[in-house]
Order: C-alpha cells, then structure tokens, then sequence
C-alpha cells in the first residue's frame, strides 16, 4: 500500500497554497485598478471579477483536496479547506493593502474619500452640509485600512465557510 493512501492529507497545509494565490489575485486586481485609476473612478467589475474567481478556486481546491485524499473528503474537511483558504486570501491582501496605504501611497485614501465626498454631492445635490457631515464620517470609519483589513478577513472566512459548506456537502465522500 502507498504511504500516500496510508497518510491523510492536512486541511491546513493544501489551503495555504491556494489561499496564497487567490490573495494574489486579489492583489493584481487592486495595482490594475489603481495603475488605471479605476480605483478613484470607482469602478466595481475589476472587484466582480474577485468575487467570481473566490468561489470558483474554493470548489477547486476541495476537488483537488479530495482527488489528494484517496478520493476521500468530509464535510469537515472540506470546511477547513475553504475557511481557510478565504482567511489567507484575506491576510495576504490586507498585507498588501497596509504596504501600499502606508508606504506606496500614503495619501490614496485621502483621494478616495474627497472623490466619495464629491459623489455624494453630485448625486443627492439637496443634501445639508450636516448630512454631508454624517455621510463622510461612515466613509472615514470604513477608509480605515486596519478596520477594512478586519472587515476583509471576516468576511472572507464566512463567504470560504459559505462556499465550502455548498462544495463539501456536494463532493463529500467518506
């Protein structure tokens, strides 16, 4: 018998890989849209193209998990999996995103927020400068890069917890 067969494959070390890469995506999408100022535009397909990639590499990696695994995958498995892969996505990510916002371009969240401001404006031009006031306090709140890298990781887990649960109880086979 292969010791291959005999070994169960670990959950933990298959995700980093393929969190790793979908980080990376992530990453490239940002330095697109920033590089072609889609970013201060406002842009959501680059985003739209994440969020079809994320499940898309969960359901994948599950696969090959259970192709690795002597064809064998529980739904806890398949959990850990894509929890975790999400959650490295995310910190790889929020990585990036503190190394640019402090150190690549200190100065892009002041853009984005005065670029919100002048929306908000332009598109409810009956606004008082008090709800102006309070709109802008919740953009500042969530231009946080700490609070928005939380935000990012969180999120992630539960859209991989998501993904997985729906990919685990389809390939699940004990």
């Amino acid at each position: 018998m292969d010791i291959m067969e005999t070994q169960k494959l670990s959950p933990g070390k298959f995700a980093i890989n393929y969190g790793v890469i979908l980080g990376l995506v992530m990453v490239v999408i940002s330095v697109f849209t920033y590089v072609t100022g889609l970013a201060l535009e406002g842009a959501q397909w680059p985003t739209a193209i994440y969020y079809l990639i994320f499940p898309i590499a969960i359901f994948y990696a599950i696969y090959q998990y259970k192709k690795r695994n002597a064809n064998l995958l529980s739904l806890s498995d398949a959990l850990k999996v894509g929890v975790l892969i999400g959650v490295i996505s995310a910190i790889v990510f929020v990585i990036y995103s503190l190394i640019f916002n402090y150190i690549i371009d200190p100065n892009f969240i002041n853009e984005m927020i005065a670029v919100a401001k002048d929306k908000m404006i332009e598109d409810n031009p009956d606004m008082t400068q008090e709800m102006v006031d309070q709109g802008m306090k919740f953009v500042e709140m969530f231009a946080n890069p700490g609070l928005m890298g939380a935000f990012w990781v969180a999120m992630s887990a539960l859209f991989g917890l998501i993904y997985s649960l729906i990919g685990g109880l389809v390939m699940k086979k004990e």
